[in-house]
């Protein structure tokens, strides 16, 4: 068991230390690792129970939502010690009882501390549940579902997956601090390469699913800021890249929450998530230590070299929308028009680009690689009418051009060495995707007509099937974007265990 003794959120700002002991030494944080991500990411495990060795550790670093020829583990949420995991009614009777005794400050919390029980009796049955889950190994979910029912190799597990999916419209609810104004915070850009971002912003503040206004209510708490924002506003472009003013608007809004709300400094930030699609928002949020390293960070910039951490953190889809737009997005040619094996257009924009366009440029007529796109082409023709689409990174791991295939119905070639592809926890990249490393850049087209005819379809059937997943739809439907986002943070608080000391 790791205990976390509560400490205030550190801040420039005077403050007393006896009213900070006071007002917020009241927790306890059980952060309880239980591995739900791919079978390549670990986690440390941390029990209820006696200490574990690293021996132990080492063996519970499994995945719930496997991939199927993965065996389901066997320890998946054990660290929960329920002999039931049903909801027991007669508790809530319990508390109520107890509400009615002592004065009315120690009635309040117990009363918070009954619904903070709830929310945890409520993960530890989804838990169960989704273990229970996991054992089915079949390619298609075997549960009831009118709108979707997962199925196919694109999925880890197609039954826990729809199982954990189902648990979350159940009973997952998120608070949005309500402090701050716009333009830097509850607002965003719905449109250009930042799109997915604003969008996410913008559907959190509509409450149209998983917000609650109670946030005893909530099991996360959402940090509602914009890095595209505070870029547009606050970074001052003469600065030399200077981020100080970025990060510094971020630590006095944790610092101003952590004073209103005890949910912070109860948790340490584990149950709290912020998300971004700027390049620079895994470096804004370095400016709080425990948002860094404890919080939730939903990014686009999944880079594992840079601190990204796919036990804690969620890759987040990177979606091009020049005019906002959210219709006629998918569609190509059907396989037998497609006579581009591999097509990729960009300017040089980092090294991995560099590589790319010095090896294949103007080489070859299979693999046709553009830093320009000739005058009178058009580039969604070229990637209707490819096989492959290469999706080489930039100075940073993201990049639209991965969503853009898959709307295209290309299958996308990931260019990258340190890149977590968005819902990997769920979806299963190899069965719709190839991933090059850096140094096979030469051999791509050797790689790519290695793919039999036959296995070719297959992954170009699956990338159809992915589609759902990524229509930045409005107002959202289920299975897409939004929901699989928030899916990705459901999964992270799955890991966690609050209680109050």
């Amino acid at each position: 068991m790791r205990a976390y003794s509560t400490k205030y959120f550190s801040s420039s700002t005077s403050l007393s230390f006896h009213f900070l002991a006071l007002f917020f030494i009241t927790t306890l944080v059980l952060v309880s690792c239980r591995s739900l991500l791919a079978p390549n990411f670990s986690t440390h495990v941390c029990r209820r129970g006696p200490p574990t060795s690293s021996l132990d550790t080492e063996k519970r670093r499994v995945s719930i939502l496997h991939d199927e020829r993965e065996a389901p583990s066997p320890t998946a949420f054990a660290s929960d010690n329920h002999a039931s995991p049903e909801f027991n009614e007669g508790d809530e009777k319990l508390d109520t009882n107890f509400v009615q005794k002592g004065t009315d400050k120690e009635n309040l919390k117990g009363h918070k501390h009954s619904k903070l029980r709830r929310i945890e009796k409520n993960l530890a049955k989804a838990r169960y549940s989704i273990r229970e889950a996991s054992k089915i190994r079949n390619l298609t979910s075997t549960l009831q579902d009118p709108d979707y029912v997962p199925q196919g190799p694109i999925y880890r597990n197609a039954n826990a997956f729809h199982r954990s999916y189902l648990e979350m419209e159940k009973v997952f609810k998120v608070f949005v601090y309500e402090e701050g104004e716009p333009p830097l915070f509850h607002n965003g850009l719905s449109k250009d390469i930042y799109a997915t971002e604003g969008r996410f912003i913008n559907e959190m503040e509509k409450g149209r699913h998983y917000r609650t206004y109670d946030p005893d209510e909530a099991f996360v708490f959402y940090l509602p800021f914009s890095v595209v924002m505070l870029v547009e506003y606050v970074y001052d472009r003469g600065s030399n890249y200077n981020l100080d003013p970025l990060g510094l608007v971020v630590k006095d809004y944790i610092q101003t929450i952590s004073y209103k709300h005890p949910f912070w400094n109860r948790s340490l930030g584990h149950d709290h998530f912020m998300l971004s699609c700027h390049d620079w928002g895994p470096i804004v949020s370095s400016y709080v230590d425990l948002l860094y390293n404890n919080a939730i960070r939903v990014l686009c910039n999944a880079n594992t070299s840079e601190g990204f951490k796919p036990a804690k953190d969620v890759s987040f889809p990177e979606i091009k929308l020049m005019r906002g737009e959210v219709t006629g997005l998918v569609g190509g040619y059907p396989p037998s028009q497609r006579t581009i094996l591999a097509f990729f257009a960009g300017h040089l924009h980092g090294y991995i680009r560099y590589l790319l366009l010095h090896t294949w440029k103007n080489k070859d007529q299979d693999v046709q690689v553009y830093e320009e796109i000739p005058e009178g082409i058009s580039y969604y023709t070229k990637l209707r009418s490819s096989k492959f689409c290469l999706c080489p990174s930039g100075y940073e791991v993201a990049s639209p051009r991965i969503v853009e295939a898959i709307f295209a119905e290309c299958v996308p070639v990931l260019i990258s060495d340190s890149y977590v592809p968005p819902f990997s926890d769920v979806l299963n990249w190899n069965s719709f995707s190839v991933q090059v490393a850096v140094k096979e850049i030469p051999n791509i087209k050797k790689i790519l007509m290695g793919i039999s005819e036959r296995q070719y379809l297959r992954m170009q059937r699956r990338v159809k099937q992915v589609q759902r997943h990524f229509m930045p739809n409005e107002p959202p439907e289920r299975y897409d974007m939004f929901h699989m986002t928030v899916h990705s943070i459901w999964l992270r608080r799955l890991n966690i265990h609050i209680q109050h000391q």
